[in-house]
């Protein structure tokens, strides 16, 4: 049996990846590479077929970042939260600053999608006129020619 729940997949590895990776080049050499990691939440929720899935795979895609967070890539928490409540805060709004960013993807490309099927519709209204009037053209200069160079 097989399942087809409409996700993709390849987005999700590659958003959290790309997460993942501005967190870690943003420790390592420059802070302001931090929020840059949304850039990958993002493309996990725009890659995705509906806001539903978008948003789940942008809560998704931000575990890498609770791993990291985890790891000790956002450096040493202090009071509150050092204490095992505030460590779990700091993750759960990680997970749900996630899942909002995957909402915005996926927002934006049925955003996109609405915005070019209009562009088609207004792109095909005048076709059909313009489709008979150049077969009635052809016509005529196949008939005009037909008669010049009869068999």
């Amino acid at each position: 049996m097989k399942y087809d729940l409409g996700l993709d997949m390849k987005a999700l590895v590659f958003g959290a990846a790309i997460a993942a990776a501005f967190i870690i080049f943003g420790y390592r050499y420059w802070d302001w590479f931090y929020p840059f990691s949304a850039i990958g939440l993002l493309y996990a929720g725009y890659g995705q077929g509906n806001i539903k899935t978008g948003t789940l795979m942008g809560a998704l895609a931000s575990t890498a970042i609770v791993v990291l967070f985890l790891e000790g890539y956002f450096g040493q928490p202090s009071g509150f939260f050092a204490t095992e409540d505030g460590i779990v805060a700091i993750a759960a709004l990680i997970i749900i600053t996630g899942a909002f960013i995957g909402f915005v993807g996926a927002w934006s490309k049925r955003s996109r999608v609405k915005a070019l099927e209009e562009y088609e519709k207004k792109q095909n209204i005048g076709k059909t006129k313009k489709k008979k009037a150049v077969e009635t053209q052809t016509e005529e200069k196949q008939g005009f020619l037909s008669k010049i160079f009869k068999k």
